[in-house]
């Protein structure tokens, strides 16, 4: 599902008015209506109400009162309480205002947040509608706004925002100091990205997109970069499987991982390639655990590498190219532990090596203090995979502030550095340097735990060395990596799930797309 900005949306109203001269009005009269019948069909069990209908100053508030007139007239109590004065409402807003004080219909002007708390607790909603602030939202929330959303939240009542939470920034999905927590949001013509990114998205319950009358051919002309990646978009990124192919025909992945006390993440990276289809894996590994990951391993090869305490050294160069000359691909990372040599290791992979590339876990905070080798690369664009503690570390931002606005620290971050960026987490969200964006959609909690990284890190390789590029490696390896955690799900639920629970589940989730099966 295509994704867009705030100010990508505004630019498609603005044009249907001025270009193809389709009044405001009509357009506000739609989106109303439009979500009025998504809002009576989902709150069915609410009806008669009460509903109170908190409505903004602007084209949020006007969809407000559209909606307040339409559920008044199919027998809900309605009661609008308007955020600012009355001379504060201008254009079409006015126009649906004016229009419920012709029917009468019960409207006050809140302009004190005393005088909002008693007017709320009065009336005692079962339904709250959400006509505040909309998409054009910018900087935090404050005053009279924010007490009002404090007042939704804390509300015993369900929840439908128009078109989107207020407080949720509808271009990054940014939350602007407090947000509403809707159960129910009806965007309009098209999903924003603050529907699709966390944190804004944990805010906006079940999403219904709602056909508003804006012609298909004029907006396509403004197509968006940002997609949230469900099942049918993961499905043409599946590398092709010839019939009479082999498994020399399917890729052969290098995967430098594992040190004394983490063989486990070399083992689980390994295992997640075999599994992602590619034809041959070779663990490269310090000889000092070489006799440990043979016993794990039964599909991948084992080569063992020139070693200092228990972690790859710099004497391991030589046979690491060699390595090389018959690989496809090359997987950094799992487990490979801290040094200066191995640092120094990783800045030749980095730099020199043309072959396509992930670089995770360790090998993460080994390029973290020498992010320049990236600007000195020669290769396909490399694959990061940070999670957000190892963000910080290359970024610079505190965990909290990349938490606090994932998709533009993602997006940045790819531009910046020439990189395609994974930044895992609840929506998983893939950047690519010429602003291409993929948020994953699948996915449960059951990831949250030591390990599941590594099984993506080589997913990811796998992919790789069958063909794909890194944009398209990253963001199909999420996708099944979370479908195969909701797969694991319906077996065993998400509490206990362990890293290698998702390994057999991988061909399982692949097939589902190559079948074009729903998934559950």
């Amino acid at each position: 599902m295509r994704l867009i900005t705030a100010e990508e949306m505004q630019a498609i109203d603005r044009r249907a008015i001025t270009e193809l001269g389709i009044p405001g009005v009509v357009l506000m009269e739609n989106a109303g209506r439009a979500a009025t019948e998504v809002c009576c069909n989902a709150f069915a069990g609410l009806f008669p109400g009460p509903v109170l209908v908190l409505a903004g100053k602007g084209n949020n508030g006007g969809d407000g009162y559209v909606m307040a007139r339409l559920l008044a007239d199919r027998g809900w109590q309605v009661q609008t309480l308007v955020l600012g004065q009355a001379d504060d409402i201008g254009g079409d807003a006015a126009v649906m205002r004016d229009i419920l004080l012709k029917m009468k219909l019960p409207l006050s002007y809140v302009a004190a947040a005393r005088t909002l708390r008693s007017q709320f607790s009065a009336f005692e909603p079962r339904l709250i509608v959400d006509a505040l602030l909309g998409t054009g939202l910018t900087s935090d929330v404050r005053g009279l706004f924010a007490e009002a959303i404090e007042l939704i939240n804390s509300a015993a009542a369900a929840v439908c925002a128009v078109d989107i939470p207020s407080g949720v920034d509808g271009s990054s999905g940014r939350i602007c100091g407090n947000a509403v927590r809707a159960d129910l949001t009806v965007s309009f013509d098209q999903a924003k990205i603050g529907h699709g990114s966390f944190p804004g998205a944990a805010y906006v319950g079940e999403l219904q997109v709602v056909d508003i009358g804006l012609p298909k051919s004029h907006r396509a002309a403004l197509a968006s970069q940002v997609v949230l990646v469900e099942a049918r978009d993961a499905a043409q990124w599946l590398p092709a499987r010839p019939v009479a192919g082999h498994k020399g025909r399917f890729g052969h992945l290098l995967l430098l991982a594992g040190s004394t006390g983490k063989t486990g993440a070399a083992a689980l990276a390994a295992a997640a390639a075999v599994r992602s289809g590619c034809g041959l894996v070779t663990a490269g590994v310090p000889a000092a655990v070489h006799d440990i990951l043979e016993a794990k391993l039964t599909e991948a090869m084992t080569a063992p590498l020139a070693d200092q305490q228990g972690q790859l050294s710099l004497q391991a160069r030589p046979a690491i190219e060699q390595l090389l000359g018959e690989r496809q691909a090359l997987a950094v990372g799992p487990g490979l532990g801290q040094s200066d040599e191995l640092a120094e290791l990783l800045a030749w992979l980095v730099r020199d090596v043309e072959r396509p590339l992930i670089v995770d876990a360790d090998g993460l905070n080994l390029l973290a203090g020498q992010l320049d080798v990236l600007q000195k690369r020669t290769g396909p664009l490399p694959v990061l995979t940070p999670h957000p503690g190892e963000m910080s570390r290359l970024c610079g931002h505190s965990v909290a502030e990349i938490e606090a606005n994932r998709f533009e620290v993602a997006r940045d971050f790819a531009l910046k550095h020439n990189v395609v960026l994974l930044l895992k987490g609840a929506r998983t969200i893939v950047a690519a340097p010429e602003g291409a964006v993929r948020i994953n959609s699948s996915g449960n909690d059951g990831l949250a735990s030591g390990g599941s990284g590594d099984v993506l890190t080589g997913l990811i390789g796998g992919l790789l060395a069958q063909g794909l590029d890194g944009f398209e490696a990253a963001a199909l390896a999420a996708w099944l990596h979370g479908r195969a955690a909701e797969l694991v799900a319906i077996q065993q639920g998400t509490a206990g799930m362990a890293a290698s629970d998702l390994l057999p589940q991988l061909p399982v989730a692949r097939r589902e797309l190559t079948e074009g099966e729903s998934p559950c």
